[in-house]
């Protein structure tokens, strides 16, 4: 059998050879192209406020600021220490910075209260609200409550802000045979957020590369956390895939913040700034 082609002819074999070639050469290409695609670009560093929550109850203005010099773009809120919307702007202004998160209880979106949530964000310029906790004790509790977060997706899309959920150990539980997070985001909307929290997930017993390859699209926002015997320890100084999450992030997870998050330091601006010197060295900032 012959295939024409523009007057001349080839095997069929031969042209199924040239074809693969090509076919290689595509993929090779798309790997490289994907290559450059993440070393070219920066995803913007923040940092999740709640590692320095000592400091920001005594002095928000000055923790703030403290951060900002450190180099970071932005923070995420754990909480408002008593500021009103109009305050917490004018502090990240006067320092350079933007809301790259807050994590809000979930009654704070359900009924009366999520207009006022809506308008406390818009003021202060974020457009993310993260679930930090939740624990449904079933697999029906799960679905019901991803059926809450797809209408609270609907709802907050009209005001151009997203919701999502943080992830702990617990969510890598299995219930009748699915893990929780499966039963989560499986059921969910794309535009809900993952928050993964890397090391929350090696925590719970689970991959953070794996996670972030079932979902792609969904970590417009993820935790950076070290996952150690050594509390101290920050990215780069444990077991964990960092360029391999660095990789997916910076070419099929639509990343927007890298967002460090690190709980246990006896030192928390310590910790935050030897956290941003680490993700200089790794060339993520």
């Amino acid at each position: 059998m012959t295939l024409g082609t523009t007057g001349s002819t080839c095997t069929r074999r031969a042209f199924i050879c040239r074809t693969g070639l090509a076919l290689a050469g595509l993929t090779l290409g798309t790997q490289f192209s994907r290559a450059a695609h993440a070393a070219d670009r920066k995803i913007s560093v923040g940092v999740q406020l709640y590692s320095v929550r000592d400091q920001c109850k005594a002095d928000l203005a000055g923790t703030i600021a403290a951060v900002a010099a450190i180099g970071y773009k932005g923070v995420e809120f754990a909480g408002y220490y008593g500021h009103s919307a109009e305050q917490i702007r004018k502090l990240l202004d006067a320092n350079g910075l933007v809301a790259c998160g807050s994590h809000v209880p979930l009654n704070s979106l359900l009924g009366d209260k999520l207009a006022e949530t809506i308008e406390f964000n818009r003021v202060i310029g974020n457009k993310y609200l993260i679930v930090p906790w939740l624990q449904a004790k079933s697999k029906q509790e799960w679905l019901d409550t991803a059926r809450v977060f797809n209408e609270l997706a609907d709802k907050l899309a009209l005001h151009g802000i997203y919701v999502g959920y943080h992830a702990h150990a617990h969510d890598f539980e299995k219930f009748d045979g699915e893990l929780a997070w499966d039963l989560f985001f499986g059921n969910t909307k794309p535009d809900v957020i993952m928050q993964l929290d890397t090391g929350n997930c090696i925590a719970g017993g689970a991959d953070p590369v794996a996670v972030l390859r079932k979902y792609p699209g969904r970590a417009r926002t993820i935790h950076l956390k070290a996952h150690a015997p050594d509390p101290e320890a920050v990215v780069g100084e444990d077991k964990t895939d960092w360029q391999a999450i660095f990789e997916f992030c910076e070419t099929r997870g639509n990343t927007e913040w890298y967002i460090v998050e690190h709980e246990t330091s006896k030192e928390p601006l310590e910790a935050v700034r030897r956290s941003f010197g680490a993700l200089k060295k790794l060339g993520k900032v």
